[in-house]
């Protein structure tokens, strides 16, 4: 069953519980997402939702991936699929179809959100999308020795750990969301 709009709000509703400050950066997606009309989809103009992943290992070091479509450097992650049932756990498919880092060695922090952004898209005619807005719903995962597998080429030129300081310095603020709350690390 595909991830409804009222799953969406909950999920930005819990996140603004931890963070209250950033209501009126959000109220326009809130205001879209009352409307209903299936933001999960990737052909929901003009907002679809995203998901991210920010994977941290040891507490010292993050997971990152150089972004083919946009050619910079963020956290895993990507649109959701019509069979992913909750948002963490598209998180996590999109986490380890990326980096082809094994699952089992992946815990998820929380299952509110670690952060949620709302950004312009620029149109992209090979895919047939109009310039667009996502609503990018991130979480945070934890390991202690997961490692990059085989990246999905499609999607990512590479993938690789980062010091959490030069992460926040080429991400931004997200990267230290990742980290503040407890984990049980596999």
């Amino acid at each position: 069953m595909m991830i409804s709009d009222s799953d969406i709000s909950e999920a930005v509703a819990a996140y603004l519980g931890r963070y209250p400050e950033e209501a009126e950066q959000l109220a326009e997606p809130l205001r879209l997402l009352a409307e209903g009309r299936g933001f999960a989809s990737r052909r929901s103009f003009p907002m679809h939702v995203t998901v991210g992943a920010l994977l941290v290992r040891d507490s010292t070091e993050i997971l990152l991936v150089e972004h083919l479509a946009y050619g910079i450097t963020l956290q895993p992650g990507g649109h959701l699929e019509p069979a992913d049932v909750t948002l963490v756990d598209a998180a996590m498919r999109e986490l380890t179809e990326e980096t082809g880092i094994d699952p089992g060695q992946i815990s998820v922090v929380s299952s509110a959100p670690a952060y949620v952004e709302y950004g312009q898209v620029p149109a992209r005619p090979a895919k047939d999308e109009p310039e667009h807005h996502h609503l990018d719903i991130g979480f945070a995962f934890a390991t202690a020795r997961a490692d990059v597998g085989r990246i999905q080429e499609s999607e990512v030129t590479g993938a690789g750990w980062y010091p959490l300081e030069l992460a926040e310095r080429l991400v931004g603020p997200r990267i230290t969301r990742a980290i503040s709350g407890p984990a049980k690390v596999r």
